[in-house]
């Protein structure tokens, strides 16, 4: 029991604290893949957008990140693999910051939506990886006890890692023009 400022802070404080996390979070993220998959011009929409940014392989590329996020959404609903499932996100929302957002500025509203809303995805998947999936998961019924130290080192390493080969692999931006 911790106690901090007149209130005990337990287990199942800490615990509920990461089920809501994972849950209105992982929902939000599987929603999103769900949208690039499925939407009105599903696959071949969001293949249009990876091509538009300089991805090579759109349609590969389309199916990936849809992939990624329903199955991370999926993982951090449930708890399962929540190292990993955070390192995904970190992965594909540092692709989008540097691919479409990195120019835009910071907000969100801003023309062609700043990285504001992909860097809080990244915060909320690392404090995530940090905090753990809880008692209340498939990681813990599987004993699967990652220490904070280790979780967070593989969302890290393995997120940014997967990000820059896939960005030095796949992404060819477009040569700006440049008028006297």
């Amino acid at each position: 029991m911790f106690y901090h400022d007149g209130m005990n802070i337990g287990p199942n404080q800490i615990d509920t604290a990461a089920l809501i996390l994972r849950l209105a979070f992982g929902l939000s993220i599987f929603a999103h893949g769900y949208n690039k998959m499925f939407r009105k011009n599903g696959i071949s929409g969001t293949s249009k957008w990876f091509g538009d940014v300089g991805m090579r392989a759109p349609v590969i590329q389309a199916r990936l990140a849809s992939i990624t996020e329903m199955s991370s959404g999926i993982a951090l609903i449930i708890g399962f693999a929540t190292p990993l499932a955070a390192a995904g996100l970190v992965a594909l929302m540092t692709v989008a910051i540097m691919v479409a957002h990195r120019h835009n500025g910071y907000f969100i509203f801003r023309p062609g939506q700043g990285w504001e809303y992909c860097a809080s995805i990244i915060v909320v998947a690392l404090v995530i990886a940090l905090l753990g999936p809880g008692r209340w998961s498939v990681d813990a019924a599987l004993n699967f006890d990652y220490s904070n130290c280790t979780s967070i080192t593989i969302a890290i390493v393995v997120g940014f890692g997967s990000a820059i080969a896939q960005l030095v692999t796949f992404w060819r931006p477009k040569a700006s023009v440049t008028t006297k």
